[in-house]
Order: C-alpha cells, then structure tokens, then sequence
C-alpha cells in the first residue's frame, strides 16, 4: 500500500513492552517511503523486550522505564513523557505496551494504540496478547479486527481512529486468528498515523468520536 507524500515528517515515539512486531512494521513502512513518520524515541517497560533490538538496528534512541521503579502512577507518567516532550515527539504510538499509562493533558489525544479486536468487545484490563484472540475464538464470533484509536487513561478507551475487520474461521485457534488480525493491523495503524501526519482527522467537540476534518461537527 502506497500513502500520499508528507511536506514534513510526523515525531513520533513509540512505546512496547514485548518483542515490537508493531514497532518493526512502522519501521519497514518508513524505509519504503511509505509513512510520513520519523520515530524519536522508543521506550520499552521492560529491558528484555526483543523490540529494543529494532530500535537499535535502525539507530533509534530507546530508554526503558519500568514501572516498578516509580512509586506513583503520576511519577511513571513523568517518567514516560518527559524524555518524550525533550526529543519533540508530538505523537505517541503504544504499539504492544502493556502498561497502564496516564496521560498528560498536554498529550490529550496525541496518544495512539492499536488493540487487536473491534472494541468495545474483547478489550478492556486483562485483554491483551492471544488472550483477545482466545475469547473471540470461544465465543464464537465470525468477525474479528483491530482499532486505533486515542488513549485516555483508562483500558483500551478513546476515541476511536479507524477500526478494520477480518473473518473468524471456524478452524481457527487463538494463534491462527492472531496472524490474520496482525496482518490487518499492519495496513491500519500506518494509515491512522497518515491521517494524523495530514492533518485528516480531530476529535469531535464531545471529545466521543474522531471525524474527518471536513466535517462541520
């Protein structure tokens, strides 16, 4: 997939906490002229996440900050958005991030995650991981997806960016279902972080929804 050219490049920082298959697709969409990105910073929650080694292989700054460091939700917050705020970033990405974040006011909706289900369902504390994919294969149903959309400072809630679908095979397992929902979070984030990067999308005056800028909303 082919995006329209950017005059200036989207700062980004992206935040992980496992093995970075987000962080390393926007990466690769990067070094194909595909997304109008440049990633500042990477910040991991733990030191052994196998993404870090992405970041380094593409000469990204990266820092992990573990939240068993700081006493209060507020002190990681700080911990989090100040080296964010020094490097410029003015979007962050939480591609696989699993820790709660609270959100600055100064990053009210500039937080972006991708959550693998059509949320509300299957989402929320606890989902996250081949446990989404396993509840949606145990319940049954036929279409499963992913969203992107802003964070506020609660599980897998914001306004919602975009939300892309994909089919629940009667033969598939949680791994199975994982790799068809990936392949579609693959195409929608970048194209979430183009509309951004265009200046496409804001947030309706409710603070609910996320329409297009030509709206009259």
């Amino acid at each position: 997939m082919s995006f329209e050219k950017s005059a200036t490049l989207l700062p980004i920082a992206v935040l992980i906490s496992g093995g970075g298959t987000t962080l390393k697709n926007l990466i690769d969409r990067i070094e194909q002229a595909d997304l109008p990105v440049d990633i500042r910073l990477v910040i991991s929650s733990k030191k052994n996440a196998g993404g870090l080694a992405f970041a380094k292989s593409a000469n990204i700054p990266s820092l992990v900050i573990g939240r068993k460091d700081y006493a209060t939700p507020e002190d990681y917050r700080d911990a989090i958005f100040d080296p964010i705020r020094r490097l410029g970033a003015s979007i962050v990405v939480m591609g696989g991030f699993l820790q709660h974040l609270l959100i600055p006011a100064d990053f009210q909706n500039r937080v972006v995650n991708i959550h693998p289900s059509l949320i509300p369902a299957f989402s929320g504390h606890g989902f996250y991981g081949l446990k989404v994919h396993q509840a949606a294969v145990d319940y049954g149903v036929k279409l499963s997806g992913c969203t992107v959309h802003f964070v506020d400072d609660h599980y897998d809630h914001g306004p919602v960016i975009l939300q892309r679908g994909c089919p629940v095979l009667d033969n598939d397992t949680a791994e199975s279902l994982q790799q068809r929902v990936f392949a579609v979070e693959c195409e929608a984030l970048p194209e979430a972080l183009q509309s951004i990067a265009n200046g496409r999308i804001r947030v309706s005056s409710d603070g609910r929804r996320v329409v297009s800028i030509d709206s009259k909303e």
